[in-house]
């Protein structure tokens, strides 16, 4: 029988977030949509939405990742993720990120009543990511 688990790496331009050879299916959001793979699926290439990033094991232990965009990179035993930025939910400050979804609230707004198309699309940006680190830190975090 195949070996059914296989290696998750996540780095960023800062360095490594996530290393562990042990996950037997992660699940990311793709541009393509949501997509899981297991150990000896066939190798993919895919751009990664801002999204929560979850690397399942056979104890059912979930681990999680808030990625904000970029690639993945699979070889059917190793899984490369290179983010703009990501974060474990233990490394996520809540309150800065709260204050940045508070933050891009008003900015979304103020830009909608300027008709700034610009400035609302990196607003919604920032929107997105704020709510990405929120959602990873409260529904996945270790208690």
């Amino acid at each position: 029988m195949a070996d059914s688990k296989f290696k998750v790496t996540i780095i960023t331009p800062d360095g490594t977030v996530y290393d562990n050879d042990k996950a037997t299916m992660l699940i990311m959001n793709t541009a393509g949509g949501q997509m899981g793979i297991m150990a000896n699926h066939v190798p993919l290439l895919a751009s990664l939405e801002i999204s929560v990033v979850r690397v399942k094991h056979d104890d059912g232990e979930d681990e999680v990742a808030a990625v904000n965009g970029g690639i993945i990179q699979f070889d059917g035993l190793h899984a490369v993720i290179a983010a703009d930025s990501a974060e474990l939910p233990e490394r996520i400050d809540v309150e800065r990120a709260k204050s940045a979804k508070e933050r891009s609230e008003e900015e979304i707004a103020t830009a909608k009543k300027n008709h700034d198309s610009d400035e609302l699309a990196r607003a919604e940006a920032h929107l997105k990511r704020a709510i990405n680190r929120l959602n990873a830190a409260s529904k996945y975090s270790k208690n």
